[in-house]
């Protein structure tokens, strides 16, 4: 994993086929919440297909568009790295959890929308925030040649060390509680552990060899995911 952050490349096959494939699953996520693929899912499998309202559907579609579109800026603005034809494959079945997996759970919710629903869009918003702003933040910082091989530790990062990182499980939080089922509440918990035992843990290794001292006093004073928790 660390040679992936080391070593450079433009990648342009495997973002787009990254692209396409979150394209296809929002497609699906449109059959299943607005061109019958509800009951489809009703008649096959017994799950509820005409419960959730049209806004209610239409919040979680909207999810899905931002989603893609940071996703977009993610890779083809921020993203520098070599991107293997693995992580090519695997990361848009991932997404497709929240993009198909949502639009399922959701159908199940026959509330009109209320202020649980009014703070998951304000979640939604943080999150997204948390993760694109830190990542333009620290893209700014880069493109100025005097920062070459220094750390950003300024911004969204004196909150936490892997902010941007925080920012993914705050959003999909908010994905749960528009549908509010108990299985959509498991993604952000899973998606927080992955991060808390393998992701924040490799990049750190990295990060350490690549920066040193700079790193190690950063990593002394500031939280590493959660800010002000840990």
């Amino acid at each position: 994993m660390l040679d992936l952050y080391a070593n450079k490349s433009a990648a342009l096959p495997q973002k787009l086929t990254i692209t396409g494939l979150e394209v296809l699953f929002i497609g699906l996520s449109y059959f299943i919440l607005f061109g019958g693929g509800d009951i489809l899912l009703m008649q096959t499998f017994g799950w509820p297909g005409l419960g959730a309202t049209l806004e209610r559907r239409s919040v979680i579609f909207l999810f899905n568009i931002i989603i893609l579109a940071r996703m977009g800026v993610m890779m083809f603005v921020f993203m520098r790295r070599t991107i293997p034809w693995s992580e090519a494959f695997s990361v848009p079945v991932a997404f497709a959890l929240y993009y198909v997996g949502f639009a399922v759970l959701v159908l199940a919710n026959t509330n009109p929308l209320g202020w649980v629903d009014w703070l998951a869009v304000g979640l939604f918003v943080l999150g997204c925030y948390l993760n694109t702003g830190s990542e333009l933040e620290r893209h700014i910082f880069k493109l100025d040649v005097n920062n070459r091989g220094k750390i950003y530790t300024g911004g969204l990062f004196q909150w936490s060390m892997h902010i941007n990182f925080f920012g993914d499980v705050v959003w999909v939080l908010a994905y749960g509680l528009i549908a509010m089922h108990w299985v959509g509440f498991l993604l952000p918990l899973m998606l927080l552990a992955m991060f808390m035992f393998f992701n924040v843990p490799k990049l750190d290794a990295y990060l350490a060899m690549r920066y040193g001292q700079p790193f190690k006093d950063y990593a002394a004073t500031t939280k590493r995911l959660i800010p002000f928790v840990w």
